[in-house]
C-alpha cells in the first residue's frame, strides 16, 4: 500500500527525498525479514564519518520479539500507541568516546548521517520510517545494558505504511495534514551578518 506525500519543493529533488515522510500508520501484518533489513543497515554502514570512525551502533528489534516490547516501552506514551504496529524498532546509539577515552566530537553528527542513509535506502525499497526522539534514553540504556560509552540517540520505526484511518482520530488527522517546512531563506545565514555583541 502506498500513500504519496510528495513535498512541495522550491527546486527539483530526487523522488526518494521528495517522497520521504514520517508516517505513524504502519501495516501490522508486514514482517521485516533479514533480506529486507540487511540493505538498510548496509546503507548506514557506508555513511561518511569523521576519520572513518563509524561511531553508530544499531540494536534491532522486530515485532513479536520480547526485545521489541522492551524497547517500545521506553517510548513516550504518544509514540507507543502507534509504534506497536511497526515491523521493527531500531535503537540507534553512538560511541561518543574512543578506545583511548577521548570524546568523539562528531559522533552524534555522524550517527545522524548513518540514519539518514538508512532512511533513504528504506524509501527505495518501498518501506517507511519514523524517527523518534520521544523516548527515555536512560530507560533504554538500562533495558539493554548498554555500556557507558554508548549514547542512545533515537529510535527508528521501520515498516510498510498503512491507511491513516486505522489510527486514533487525532493521530489520523495529523497523518493527513499538509506537510510544511520553513521557507528556504529562513535556514540561510548571511556571511556579512554583523557579529553579535559580546555578553556584558
Amino acid at each position: 500500500m502506498t500513500h504519496a506525500r510528495t513535498a512541495d519543493t522550491s527546486a527539483p529533488l530526487h523522488p526518494l527525498l521528495a517522497q520521504r515522510w514520517s508516517p505513524r500508520s504502519f501495516d501490522p501484518t508486514h514482517d521485516l525479514d533479514d533480506a529486507a533489513l540487511r540493505p538498510l543497515l548496509e546503507a548506514a554502514r557506508w555513511a561518511p564519518s569523521a576519520n572513518n570512525s563509524q561511531p553508530w551502533r544499531f540494536l534491532v528489534t522486530r515485532r513479536g520479539e520480547e526485545s521489541f516490547t522492551r524497547l517500545r516501552e521506553t517510548l513516550n506514551p504518544g509514540n507507543q500507541v502507534w509504534a506497536e504496529a511497526a515491523s521493527a524498532l531500531l535503537l540507534v546509539t553512538a560511541q561518543t568516546v574512543d578506545e583511548t577515552g577521548q570524546s568523539r566530537r562528531f559522533a552524534l553528527y555522524d550517527t545522524g548521517q548513518a540514519v539518514a542513509h538508512l532512511v533513504v535506502q528504506a524509501q527505495s525499497h518501498g518501506l517507511v520510517t519514523h524517527q523518534m526522539g520521544g523516548f527515555d534514553a536512560e530507560a533504554a540504556r538500562a533495558a539493554f545494558g548498554l555500556d557507558a560509552g554508548l549514547q542512545p540517540v533515537v529510535v527508528v520505526a521501520v515498516g510498510r505504511v498503512d491507511a491513516a484511518d486505522r489510527l486514533p482520530a487525532p493521530l489520523a488527522a495529523r497523518e493527513q495534514a499538509p506537510r510544511v517546512r520553513q521557507p528556504l531563506d529562513a535556514m540561510l545565514l548571511s556571511p556579512t551578518r554583523d557579529a553579535l555583541p559580546a555578553s556584558a
